[in-house]
């Protein structure tokens, strides 16, 4: 069995990483190891992107041997969804104790793993280690080796420990435990020429079930898909596959090539993103299937489904059109979704202002760049500071991106739709397009976004207040009597002769010297102008403006 040190070197230093695939020989003989620094986990460990890979195969009991609260950090982060069992939607964990951290907590691992077994009789249990376990030494390979001897079930270890790297690498680590314990320990029932796997995808909102009558049309079965709506009887003959497609390469592309390598199973990677893209992914399983042995009447079969499917997605997203023409997007997303997505929305006429490439491999961004021109905004890492600033900047009319970043969009007032794992929505294929722009019209013309764009009545009354301060302090700049510039005394108000003596011996020492006292300035009334409570009437034009 393969220690973890050794699998995740050789994850590190894979050929099929596009990363790996530019440096010269001399680099990647040095490898890819680096050292982690505090802080490289955040947003997602080893441990949670294993989970999160693996966890859409339905059948699957999934257990998290550590601390509760790893388990609850991760249990059902993804929108999949599932056509069978939902025993992937249970949460099992040991719970891991201070006495289990003292002792060691291989014997709970054990209890854990035969009580699932009577209670729920599962395909197989996948074993999840987690970074407290790791380090006191419990050996989960042992323990799930044992299990599984004992109660005839396959009992599979995921050695993906969160301390070892961030969320990305735990993906290729869960692929690493299929390809070592899973696929090619069962066999089909039987085999066609039209079998294919589908690779990193998760049926997020059930988007797979968007593209699967398409293929049940043509006469194609998805022998695997890994993971979304997976059964783990599928994963384990999904090595009879004739061919295979890569939805997402930054999480499964050791499993892809992999699986060329050791059975001789073609894939490519593509999207079924967009009207283009999906007729682009069709063509090209069909053409994988032919060259495999399928009949050469499968591309006839399948050019015709893609004229007919798009003329009516075009017709359907005609209308959208108009209502979309000069509006601007932000795309904050990464991986296959920064350039299929860029595809879908160029589609309907959206103008893409900005991309996001943090999980994007090289040739992800030259296929940006054949999108959006050699001058595309991409988005390496930005924090929310900076992406508010890009949204104000860029003048966008709406952002399209994670859960995590909507209180950007939010905070500067501008229309945000969810294209994340979390969505509530399923955008692949003819029928996903024309949802998505369903959403974006929604959002776009939402209209609570007037509203709150609109100033707070208490913004407002300090706007008006200010208006009248400076009208105030125009008018007493206008008029001798009330302007302070004209004495270096505070002005004052005189109601009396009384108080025009009192007047004239306060300003004596210091203002000019005046033949006889100051007589008060007032109206027919009796009533001096330069009080407040002056008839409006009377009262000096810019002043009157300004109440």
């Amino acid at each position: 069995m393969t220690s973890l040190p050794t699998t995740i070197q050789d994850v590190f230093n894979e050929p099929g990483c596009a990363k790996n695939a530019s440096k010269s020989k001399v680099e990647r003989k040095n490898g890819c190891t680096k050292q982690l620094k505090p802080g490289g986990a955040a947003g997602g460990c080893a441990f949670d992107g294993a989970k999160v890979a693996l966890q859409p195969f339905t059948d699957v009991a999934h257990l998290v041997h550590g601390p509760i609260a790893c388990e609850g950090n991760s249990w059902d982060n993804r929108g999949s969804v599932s056509s069978g069992s939902d025993l992937w939607r249970r949460s099992f964990t040991t719970d891991m104790s201070e006495t289990d951290i003292v002792f060691g907590g291989e014997k709970r691992l054990y209890r854990a793993v035969k009580e699932i077994t009577e209670k729920y009789d599962p395909q197989a249990i996948f074993v999840y280690q987690t970074c407290v376990p790791a380090m006191i030494g419990d050996d989960i390979d042992m323990v799930c080796k044992a299990a599984s001897a004992k109660f005839g079930k396959p009992v599979i270890p995921i050695n993906s420990p969160g301390f070892v790297g961030s969320k990305n690498l735990g993906n290729k680590l869960a692929g690493e435990a299929l390809l070592e314990h899973v696929i090619g320990t069962g066999e089909p029932d039987y085999t066609t020429p039209y079998d294919v796997n589908i690779i990193g995808e998760y049926n997020l909102s059930g988007e797979l079930w968007q593209v699967k009558p398409l293929l049940d049309e043509l006469g194609i079965r998805i022998l695997s898909c890994i993971a979304g709506d997976g059964k783990y009887r599928e994963v384990a003959y999904s090595h009879r596959a004739k061919a295979a497609m890569m939805v997402c390469s930054r999480a499964m592309i050791n499993v892809a090539r992999k699986m060329r390598q050791r059975y001789g199973i073609p894939f490519f990677e593509g999207s079924f993103y967009g009207i283009e893209d999906t007729s682009d992914s069709l063509r090209q399983i069909a053409r994988m299937l032919i060259e495999s042995g399928a009949p050469a009447e499968l591309m006839e079969r399948t050019q015709a489904l893609i004229a007919r499917e798009e003329t009516k997605a075009w017709a359907a997203i005609e209308r959208f059109k108009p209502r979309f023409a000069g509006k601007r997007v932000v795309l904050i997303t990464g991986g296959v979704k920064s350039w299929s997505m860029v595809a879908a929305l160029q589609e309907a006429g959206l103008e893409i202002v900005g991309t996001s490439v943090k999980k994007s491999t090289k040739k992800d961004k030259e296929r940006i760049k054949e999108l959006m021109g050699q001058d595309a905004h991409m988005i390496e890492d930005m924090s929310p500071r900076e992406i508010y600033k890009m949204l104000k900047d860029a003048k966008a009319d709406i952002m399209l991106s994670g859960g995590k970043s909507q209180f950007v969009a939010l905070k500067a007032a501008m229309p945000w739709l969810d294209i994340n794992q979390e969505r509530c929505h399923a955008y692949m294929g003819y029928v996903g397009i024309l949802k998505l722009m369903e959403e974006i019209e929604k959002a776009l013309y939402n209209p609570i976004w007037d509203q709150l764009r609109q100033a707070a009545p208490w913004d407002e009354f300090d706007r008006n207040l200010q208006a009248r301060t400076a009208a105030q302090m125009h008018a007493q700049a206008a008029d001798p009597v009330r302007d302070p510039s004209r004495n270096s005394v505070r002005t004052i108000s005189f109601s009396n002769q009384a108080e025009a003596s009192e007047g004239e011996s306060a300003i004596a020492p210091h203002g000019p010297k005046l033949g006889e006292p100051i007589k008060p300035f007032t109206s027919s009334s009796g009533r001096c102008i330069a009080c407040k409570d002056i008839p409006s009437d009377l009262q000096p034009a810019a002043l009157q403006a300004a109440e």
